[in-house]
């Protein structure tokens, strides 16, 4: 009888397999945009989840321009989008783990529906009129059904590229989900815009509901491309006479074993994602990293307004995208050498070099637009690299989890850039909000130095 410690069981075929796109010298001429999408399934599920990530860059909005319409008040409007985006914050890592724990599909198709429902009753009630109070109440729930789907889809290609034997075509995959982020920033509130002014007040919120179910639904039904459920074993027993050779983890995560054995499983606690070295400080990086996008965004509509200008700050500020989306096709192009830590510092020192800029050049809107798509560049790069670093730190049981943190901390700076960005605007006047999007990215500088070392130390 034996017993084996801690044994990895994974529901896949064998992995262990020579990957052509890695041994064809020809096939390695070929962009890396190429070569990922060569991968079996990834256009599928690429497509879909960039459909799923819509509602992102137009609830916020959305919410906020439906709710002055309706009720002609900016401040209960911008509470609410407020409300919504924080408790959608605080939740995410939770709908990650059990992602992580049960499997994409059997946990996605449910909270899908539960999010689409969520969302369409809010669209309703604002629709009727419901008191403020209950209104709220409704935001509140809405957010906590909302989940990430650019973690799912990062976890989906982590899984996609598992035979490649460097990080290469990974940091391709994350620096294009970066780029399709970016384009769905720029689309997404443009949409939103016209759809509450051309359509409906309330349409703006019903569309993202629906590209949310449909996105959503061809992803979670792509089963081929889903990454299996990790299942830890701390003790398995086979019967005498046989080894246990060809056992693999069935239904719940237990061992089926050869014919005729006995077998005994129970799953290891996983651990939490922030419990691994340098994630828990990433996280805050992100946290002061997003400030700035948010309070660039106050300050330069505050801006544009003082000069009478409001009309073309939708413009102003989808340069900064276009930017960033330059950014990831070019550092998705690209093999830098040196660790994703080196990167991420030297990204965010040169973004808030740039970020200086802004304030010098706030009073000539086209000179800040040429210094917003430069300093774009370095955005997306940023977050790729932010990805890179889970995926390097985390195991693969958490990887959702740890993906879907820096999401969190995501939301989290862009809440607390627009309240610090308002609070400086009323304090000291129209062009002192510029210089916040610098200060924010210059102390998120020597936190991400910090985690360096100390991810370093623990390995």
């Amino acid at each position: 009888m034996k017993s084996v410690q801690h044994q990895t069981i994974r529901k896949t075929p064998n992995t262990n397999r020579t990957d052509p796109q890695t041994t064809d010298p020809r096939k390695r001429a070929h962009s890396p945009y190429v070569l990922i999408f060569r991968t079996p399934g990834a256009k599928a599920f690429s497509a879909a989840a960039a459909v799923a990530r819509l509602p992102i860059s137009m609830m916020g909005l959305g919410i906020v321009l439906a709710l002055n319409n309706i009720y002609d008040n900016w401040t209960v409007a911008g509470t609410m989008s407020a409300v919504y985006v924080f408790a959608a914050a605080v939740v995410t890592p939770f709908y990650a783990r059990l992602f992580d724990r049960f499997g994409q599909r059997k946990v996605g198709r449910v909270a899908l529906i539960l999010q689409v429902i969520a969302m369409l009753t809010f669209a309703l009630g604002a629709l009727l009129r419901i008191p403020i109070s209950a209104l709220f109440v409704l935001a509140a729930l809405m957010g906590v059904t909302q989940f990430a789907f650019g973690a799912l889809v990062r976890t989906r290609w982590a899984w996609a590229l598992r035979g490649e034997k460097d990080d290469t075509l990974l940091n391709t995959a994350y620096a294009f989900e970066s780029a399709i982020d970016e384009t769905v920033f720029i689309l997404g509130p443009i949409l939103a815009a016209f759809l509450a002014t051309s359509v409906h007040p309330v349409s703006q919120l019903v569309v993202p509901a629906l590209c949310a179910l449909v996105g959503g639904m061809v992803f979670f039904s792509l089963k081929s491309t889903q990454p299996p459920v990790v299942a830890t074993l701390t003790d398995v027993e086979a019967a005498a006479g046989t080894d246990g050779s060809g056992s693999v983890v069935g239904r719940g995560g237990n061992v089926r074993a050869g014919e005729g054995s006995r077998k005994i499983s129970t799953r290891r606690h996983v651990r939490s994602a922030l419990t691994y070295p340098g994630i828990a400080l990433l996280v805050l990086v992100f946290v002061a990293f997003n400030m700035s996008f948010s309070a660039f965004d106050v300050s330069v509509t505050a801006i544009t307004k003082s000069m009478g200008l409001e009309r073309i700050v939708g413009l102003q500020l989808a340069l900064f995208a276009v930017g960033s989306l330059i950014g990831a096709l070019i550092f998705g192009s690209i093999r830098l050498k040196g660790s994703h830590w080196s990167h991420m510092v030297i990204l965010l020192a040169a973004l808030s070099l740039w970020y200086v800029g802004f304030r010098l050049s706030a009073d000539n809107l086209v000179l800040l637009g040429v210094l917003e798509v430069f300093a774009g560049m370095f955005v997306a790069p940023s977050f790729a690299t932010g990805n890179l670093i889970v995926k390097n730190i985390v195991p693969d049981e958490s990887l959702t989890e740890g993906l879907s943190w820096l999401g969190t901390g995501n939301s989290i700076g862009v809440s607390l850039g627009s309240s610090v960005a308002g609070v400086v605007l009323d304090s000291f006047g129209t062009h002192a909000g510029m210089w916040i999007p610098f200060v924010a990215t210059a102390c998120s500088v020597p936190l991400a130095a910090i985690a360096w070392l100390l991810a370093r130390r623990r390995r």
